[in-house]
């Protein structure tokens, strides 16, 4: 195979030799070139494109909204039954339990949409605080 084009030592050898013409002077400005201003900053071009990516942020996808209720009944079933199994093992309350109790309790409001859902998690919610009630009580 055989290439032909522009040598690749003769492009090299120019740069080289304009340096070496102006390596014995300094550095001047010319008498003529006027130094520049910078260009004023321009401002945004689209607020409203930043607006909207902001919207999109904050719009929530009915899919997610259901999986987070879910695992939110779920997570307070699982500390009812840590409840339930602390009373029946030694009849003792268990603090830590209580507290995980209360904290599950202040997510089990929120909507997710489906009326079904809603209607367990409310359950769930009513079965929380009739716990919270008795623990109350004592």
């Amino acid at each position: 195979m055989r290439i032909t084009g522009t040598n690749a030592a003769s492009l090299s050898a120019s740069p080289s030799a304009a340096r070496r013409a102006g390596a014995g002077g300094t550095f001047s400005l010319s008498q003529f070139e006027q130094p520049s201003t910078p260009a004023p900053t321009t401002a945004l071009r689209s607020v409203a494109g930043l607006d909207s990516l902001l919207a999109l942020q904050g719009v929530e996808d009915p899919t997610e909204k259901k999986k987070r209720a879910v695992a939110r009944g779920r997570k307070a079933l699982d500390v009812l039954d840590e409840l339930k199994l602390g009373m029946i093992g030694g009849g003792s309350l268990d603090t830590a339990t209580i507290a995980r109790l209360k904290v599950a309790a202040e997510g089990l409001t929120d909507g997710s949409g489906d009326s079904g859902l809603d209607g367990v998690l409310a359950e769930i919610d009513l079965r929380v605080a009739v716990e919270l009630a008795k623990v109350a009580r004592r």
